[in-house]
């Protein structure tokens, strides 16, 4: 299938991800959509447990057995994932679409050095010898800022930092020049300073690449520095999108209101002052759940929330929620002023 150039590279539409359990079936992933550019930085925001990884992991279907997967579109620059077999998933990832893990130490082989983890896909998806695959590896580990590059290549994941093996799970996913990379926490296991280092050379690498990325988190603050467009999640569902300006200078969700009340301010949340906090916990997704999911942790909560709750588009088109009050939407735009 042929795609115009300015189509999205990534294109979903009512994602839904069912778990069965013993006591009825878990809704993990309840009806997203979302469209990605090439070049374009999506982050994926939210509290554990809200759909986040799930979501990633069913873009490269590598979801756990027994997880059912539901959709009305998910395609990846005119390719079918619904209908991919295994055979073309397997030639896509690691090629055409990488994922970066949140755990460094569990995904790279401890049994394996550093130079037969990074050859192993070009050498599948490039057919290149062994030695050009060995020179990418060091180009990539210099790329990404590892100095003595070629002498890494002989050590395991045991001999290197958290912010080392960090490094070399980025070089990892770019061996084959992929057009889409998911990075799920990628800085989650690391110190604030190497963090930064990061989060700069991933948002540098997707400008530098053209690469499209979809960064998963639930610190705003990265979010901040990195996102084109910002897609917040809770429970399942996708209740606040629209671009990283937007967002943040005129949130409209009550729980997008709440996330980023929980962020201290430079300048303006005082020395010792308590953060803020959303009370409560997120509600059991098991079997159907009706209305706004978020309606018994928050303020504004009326017997309409109770009800079905539409998607609505703020009048420039780039922003959208789920929220049945005209106040929260007021409220954004205030703050947006």
């Amino acid at each position: 299938m042929e795609t115009a150039v300015n189509d999205p590279i990534l294109k979903v539409r009512n994602l839904r991800l069912t778990i069965p359990l013993g006591a009825g079936s878990l809704n993990a992933v309840r009806g997203i959509d979302f469209d990605l550019q090439r070049g374009e930085t999506l982050c994926i925001v939210g509290e554990s447990g809200s759909g986040k990884s799930l979501t990633a992991l069913s873009i490269i279907d590598l979801l756990g057995r027994g997880i059912e997967r539901r959709a009305d579109r998910l395609e990846f620059d005119g390719i079918d994932l619904l209908k991919a077999g295994r055979s073309q998933m397997r030639s896509l990832r690691g090629d055409r679409m990488a994922m970066i893990f949140q755990e460094p130490m569990t995904s790279l082989n401890p049994a394996y050095t550093i130079g037969d983890q990074l050859v192993e896909a070009f050498r599948l998806h490039r057919k290149a010898d062994r030695a050009a695959a060995r020179a990418r590896a060091v180009e990539l580990l210099e790329k990404v800022g590892i100095t003595a590059a070629a002498s890494r290549l002989g050590q395991y994941p045991h001999q290197l930092s958290g912010g080392l093996r960090q490094r070399v799970m980025i070089a990892m996913a770019l061996m084959c020049e992929p057009e889409l990379i998911i990075a799920d926490e990628p800085t989650t296991a690391l110190d604030v300073t190497i963090q930064a280092q990061i989060l700069h050379l991933l948002a540098e690498l997707t400008r530098e690449m053209g690469v499209a990325m979809i960064l998963i988190t639930h610190d705003l603050g990265v979010v901040a520095r990195v996102a084109d467009k910002v897609a917040v999640m809770y429970a399942g569902e996708l209740v606040e999108t629209g671009t990283a300006k937007k967002v943040f200078e005129a949130p409209v969700h009550p729980y997008t209101r709440g996330l980023l009340g929980c962020i201290p301010v430079p300048g303006r949340t005082q020395r010792g002052a308590p953060l803020g906090a959303i009370p409560g916990i997120v509600p059991s997704l098991i079997s159907e759940v009706s209305g706004c999911a978020f309606r018994s942790r928050c303020a504004e909560a009326t017997e309409a929330c109770g009800a079905f709750i539409p998607h609505r588009v703020a009048s420039e088109g780039s922003h959208s929620f789920r929220c049945v009050h005209e106040s929260g939407r007021k409220a954004g735009a205030e703050a947006g002023t």
